[in-house]
Formats: C-alpha cells, structure tokens, sequence
C-alpha cells in the first residue's frame, strides 16, 4: 500500500484497499457455512454431469460448477474493470499482470465444485477483459448494470462452454 502512495497510485491504492474488505466480507460469509452438514445437503452431491474443455483436456462438474466458473468470470471481469479504471485514473500503464486480485485471482472462490485452479484461470480470463474496458473506458466485454459488472454472455460463452452429458 505505501508503495502505491509513493508512486503517486492513489486511485489503485483505493481499488486495493476495497478488494481486500471486499474479499475479508466473502471470507467472513464462506466462514459462517464452516458447520454445513454437507452429507445432508443434495446440491453437494449433484450428479457431475457437465463436461468442460480447458487447455486441451476435458474436466467434467456438476451444474453447480457451471455456474461457479461463470461467477469467476464475473467476478473477474468486475475486479479487473475496477482496476483498469484506478490505473488510468492515476495514469498508469496498462499492466493488469501486476494487479492484487489478479495475482490472487481467488475471490468468489469457496472451494466446491470446481478446483482452485480452475477458478484462478477463469477469473483471471474475465479479468484481463474487464481491465481492458476498465483502463479504455469502454464496455467492449461487459456491462454494468444496477452497481454491479458483467461479462458479457457472448463473450463468456467464447471463454468456457459446457456440455451436458
């Protein structure tokens, strides 16, 4: 943080200061489920019946899944918009690489469905988009709708398609 102060990034310092309370809040959320009786619970274990494509090998999950790599999407994408804007703001270079959440690339990730690894990649896939709009000032891969950032469903579905089986 007082790095960033000293270049004079002040508006990627708030962007960084917000992501981390925006992260300690999912942190604090996912913490109250810690005593879910998971062998009660039947969205637990859903069929794994979806079968995804990702650098040349197949993974299969259940829809729950799905959707959770589609909220890594998002989340990326909202993360690395916020971002792109903060470094154009201080005018920065575009260097979304160097980013917090990048780096991180785990929020919104609560450790079902899908590996961490998996997440990681897509919601560094939808941040590097939205850190382009961001830093542009444009919504070429998104949308923002009602507070809150989207990728858009054409651009998501040219990142990730799965195939129910």
């Amino acid at each position: 943080g007082r790095f960033l102060q000293q270049l004079r990034r002040l508006q990627q310092y708030r962007y960084q200061q917000e992501y981390l309370e925006r992260q300690r809040h999912h942190r604090a959320r996912l913490w109250s489920y810690r005593d879910h009786d998971y062998r009660r619970d039947p969205y637990f274990y859903t069929v794994a019946n979806y079968r995804y494509l990702r650098g040349g090998r197949y993974y299969v999950t259940s829809v729950y899944g799905v959707n959770l790599i589609q909220d890594a999407l998002n989340h990326g994408y909202s993360e690395g918009f916020r971002a792109g804007r903060a470094d154009r703001m201080d005018g920065w270079r575009f260097d979304y690489r160097n980013c917090l959440a990048y780096r991180d690339a785990s929020f919104g990730y609560f450790g079902l469905y899908v590996g961490p690894s998996d997440y990681n990649y897509y919601f560094r896939e939808g941040f590097r988009r939205g850190y382009e709009d961001g830093y542009y000032g444009r919504y070429r891969y998104g949308r923002y709708d009602n507070g809150s950032y989207f990728i858009l469903d054409s651009v998501r579905s040219g990142i990730f398609i799965a195939v129910r089986f």
